[in-house]
Parts: structure tokens; C-alpha cells; sequence
């Protein structure tokens, strides 16, 4: 058989079972007709958040909705807008970010699994600090905790349940105590390797974790400190509580066992900030979390258990299994938006929308940062989970940022933190609708515990409120502005033009 025979017989079958590669889509109305699944898509999400039934499963349901209804507008066979969706869902982006979360899942649950938070709370407990003091610490054992496990909601789930009512005890104001515990789930939100949002914010701006983190230290660290100085300031005032049965209920719930709990963590924290691959990292840190539990006498079923339910059928269970599952859902909807993203690729829309911001940006890069911010800020407002408007807004930013050349870092930096500090401001945002569904659960356990609205806190979210001048003045100045050489490094703004001379 003949070469261009044997050739053409293969690109057959490959176009069989639908593996061309598709570079182009025409969409009935044109190239913005293609911006149909994204756009109902945000539609259904702000729609959910009004109605206060934001969940992951009905966020990916929407974005289902959303691709099928685009393919009724499609001008293209049909089976060209199937192969660009499965094209799109194919981008190592998506992959990277999966695979990253279900390590970085597995980890976090260990963590918690081992009592790291218990430790923490006991510490805070231990310092008997009162009032403006003990908001100040409540908020740097959450962003520690956050750190750690990389998760703001499952932060502020569980200090809102410990630390909340034994702050109030201590004489803390309600407000501000509930404020600081969403501003140290800001900090680990928008800080941790391990965090869903860090991910992201690196995945699909093409850089590695390590390097982005250690990139945004400065801009979470100039955020924090006079977060910190205003909890101390204005987080006094509380009545406090004169029971101490309810205390010392509070206090037998935790135990100084789980900081040994910080090895595996600080083990993490070292290895990816020295170089070491994330997926590495977090094997270390998994093998470690275990080893550890073993020792400070966490039963093993903690870590994996296998058992059946009352109809019979087998259950896996444990912190690994918890870790996974718990990312499944946001794994689906990140392929599924990747796809919904990539019709506006070989439709030509994103072109369109890229020339659109350049001729307002004209080539200054101070502006190109500017419409980024506002990018990233448009869609936080409408978008209540920050992970999925982050997935949203990652090629939009990337695409932006080649066009100037800006590094992967600064992308991903600008991504990551508007969107870990909206998350979490908002009355309506997911961040601050846990807090309040929180304490209403604790105040059920806990009758001296006055419920905080999100009206009333949104205001006190210092962290996230400082991250967000921080960024603005970060684009109107060009701090920390680094664009990329010819083999990706960082190069300074003089460095940059010295090359392009």
C-alpha cells in the first residue's frame, strides 16, 4: 500500500471516531453567537445566587444547558462543534487542574482528618486572649488553617462552628470575629499550593504553583498586616459570655495532638517552594499525613475505610476518599467550561473581543492590567463560586496577557486575587452565605450566639478589602510587573526593553 493511500485511510478513520482537529466554526448571527454557552451560563449562576440555591451540580447542569442550546446555532456540522467541545475539554490546562485538585484534596482532608484544626482553635484558647486580641489571633489561625488545607469555605465551615462561639465567650464583637474568619479564609484561598483557586489561577494561566506563590507573597502580606492591625483595633467590644460549662464544652472538643499535624503541612509548604514538582509535594505531604496520624493514634478508618450501606451496597469512605469526591463536581465543570471557552477560539470571537480591549488599551500595558482587574471583577460579581468565575475568566486574562507579553506569574496573580477576595465580600457570595448558614447552625448548639447577616459583615472583610486596593494600586503602578524572556523567566520592565532594543 501506497504512503498518501495509507495516509489518507488513517485520516479517514481519525475523522471516524472524530479526532480532526477543527479550526473553525460559523455560528448563525455571527462570531458572538458563539458566546451562547458562557452567557447562559452566567445568567444561570447569578439567577441560582438570587435565589440562594448555588451548588456545584447545579452550576454544572447550567453549563450543560448552556453548550447544548449553542448547538442549535450552530452553522457547522454538528459534529464539528462536538469535536470542538472535546478539543477544548482536552487542553492539559484542564487535566493539569483536575489531576492537581484531586492530590491537593486528599491532602487537605488529611489535615483536617488529623485534628489540625482542633490543634489551632486549642492554641487560641490556650493564649486566653480577650476581645480585640483574640480577633486578631482568630484570624491568623485561619489564614494558617487556610493555608494549610487550601480551603476558604472548609475554613470558615469550621471556625465558624469552634471558634465563633468561644470568641464570643471571650468578649469579641460578633461582626468583626465573623469578618476575621472570612479574612483568613481569603488568605489561604489566594496564598495556598494547595488551594483550588491557586490552581487554577496557575493551570490556566500556563505557570507552575511554586512559582506563582511565591510570587504573590507580597501582595497577600501587604494585605494582611493592617488586616491584622483593624481586627485588633475594632474587634473588641463583645459583651462576652459568663458561662463556663459552654466553655469548657468548647475546650474538651479540641486537643493540642493535631499540630503535629503542621509537619506534613510545612514539609509541603517547603518542597513546593524550593522547586519540587506540586503533584510531588503533595505525595510527600500525603505519606507523611499518614504516617503522622498513625503515631498521634487517628484510627487508620480515618484515613480509608470500606464498608456497605443499609441497602447493601459497598461505600469507600476516609479523608483520601473524601478528598477526591470532593472535587469531582468541580472537575466536571472546568472541563465542561474549557469547552464553552474554546467555541470562542475557533469561532473567532475571542479575536474579536481581544481587538476590541487592545484599540482601548493602545498598547499600554498599565491598561492591559486594568482590563484584566475588570475582567476578573465583572465576573466575581455575578459568578458567587470563585472557583468557576476564575475558570471563566482564566483565558480571557490569558489570552490578554500574551498579547503584552506579561508573565504567567503576573496573570495568575491578578486572576487569582480578585477573585479569592470578591469570593468572600459580597453579601450575596458563596463565601459569605456559608459564614452566615454557619453560625445559624451554631447558634441551634449555642443560644448566646447572635446571628450575623451579610449585609452586616461584608463591610469588615479586611483581608480581602486591603488584597483588592493592594491589586488596584499593584495595576495603576506596575509593581512587581515582570514580563516573560525567551525561555519564560522573569524580566523586569528595563530588562524587557532592553531586549526588544
Amino acid at each position: 500500500m501506497k504512503k498518501s493511500e495509507k495516509k489518507k485511510q488513517n485520516q479517514a478513520a481519525n475523522e471516524a471516531i472524530g479526532e480532526h482537529e477543527i479550526k473553525t466554526l460559523h455560528f448563525y448571527g455571527g462570531p458572538f453567537i458563539a458566546t451562547i454557552p458562557l452567557v447562559f451560563f452566567i445568567i444561570w449562576a447569578i439567577t441560582l445566587s438570587v435565589m440562594q440555591l448555588v451548588t456545584e451540580e447545579a452550576l454544572v447542569l447550567g453549563i450543560v444547558i448552556g453548550i447544548a442550546v449553542g448547538l442549535f446555532f450552530c452553522k457547522s456540522k454538528w459534529k464539528n462543534y462536538a469535536q470542538a467541545l472535546f478539543a477544548g475539554m482536552a487542553q492539559p490546562i484542564g487535566v493539569i487542574a483536575v489531576i492537581a485538585w484531586f492530590w491537593a484534596g486528599m491532602f487537605a482532608k488529611l489535615l483536617a482528618a488529623g485534628g489540625l484544626v482542633e490543634g489551632l482553635i486549642w492554641v487560641g484558647f490556650q493564649t486566653n486572649l480577650k476581645g480585640g486580641l483574640i480577633v486578631g489571633l482568630t484570624f491568623l489561625l485561619s489564614a494558617l488553617f487556610s493555608t494549610a488545607v487550601g480551603t476558604g469555605f472548609g475554613t470558615v465551615a469550621t471556625f465558624g462552628i469552634l471558634m465563633f462561639p468561644a470568641g464570643i465567650i471571650l468578649g469579641a464583637d460578633p461582626v468583626i470575629l465573623l469578618a476575621s474568619i472570612l479574612s483568613g479564609a481569603v488568605f489561604g484561598d489566594n496564598l495556598a499550593p494547595v488551594s483550588d483557586t491557586t490552581i487554577i489561577s496557575a493551570t490556566t494561566q500556563e505557570a507552575d504553583v511554586p512559582g506563582v506563590v511565591r510570587s504573590r507573597f507580597k501582595y497577600s502580606i501587604a494585605a494582611a498586616i493592617p488586616a491584622l492591625i483593624m481586627f485588633v483595633i475594632l474587634g473588641g467590644g463583645g459583651e462576652g459570655f459568663g458561662n463556663q460549662q459552654v466553655l469548657a464544652e468548647l475546650q474538651e472538643k479540641v486537643s493540642p495532638a493535631g499540630l503535629f499535624m503542621l509537619i506534613p503541612f510545612l514539609l509541603v509548604l517547603v518542597l513546593a517552594l524550593t522547586g519540587r514538582h506540586l503533584l510531588t509535594s503533595l505525595t510527600w505531604g500525603i505519606v507523611s499525613s499518614i504516617v503522622v496520624m498513625i503515631l498521634i493514634g487517628t484510627p487508620f478508618s480515618e484515613i480509608i475505610n470500606f464498608s456497605k450501606n443499609k441497602a447493601g451496597d459497598p461505600v469507600v469512605g476516609g479523608a483520601l476518599m473524601s478528598g477526591i469526591s470532593g472535587y469531582f463536581n468541580m472537575a466536571i465543570l472546568i472541563l465542561f467550561i474549557l469547552a464553552a471557552a474554546h467555541l470562542l477560539d475557533v469561532a473567532g470571537t475571542m479575536d474579536i473581543i481581544k481587538s476590541f480591549f487592545l484599540k482601548i488599551i493602545n498598547g499600554v500595558v498599565r491598561r492591559a492590567e486594568m482590563s484584566m482587574f475588570a475582567i476578573v471583577a465583572f465576573l466575581n460579581v455575578f459568578i458567587t463560586i470563585n472557583t468557576a468565575a476564575e475558570i471563566t475568566a482564566g483565558p480571557f486574562i490569558r489570552n490578554l496577557g500574551k498579547e503584552f507579553n506579561i508573565h504567567p506569574y503576573r496573570r495568575a496573580n491578578l486572576l487569582d486575587t480578585v477573585s479569592s477576595s470578591l469570593g468572600y465580600i459580597f453579601p450575596w457570595s458563596g463565601g459569605v452565605l456559608l459564614a452566615w448558614s454557619t453560625i445559624k447552625g451554631a447558634a441551634k448548639e449555642y443560644d448566646f450566639i447572635p446571628i450575623v447577616g451579610p449585609t452586616e459583615v461584608f463591610p469588615y472583610v479586611f483581608q480581602a478589602w486591603f488584597l483588592l486596593i493592594v491589586m488596584f494600586i499593584v495595576t495603576i503602578t506596575g509593581w512587581g510587573l515582570r514580563f516573560s524572556g525567551k525561555n519564560g523567566e522573569e524580566l523586569t520592565k528595563e530588562e524587557y526593553e532592553k531586549l526588544q532594543e
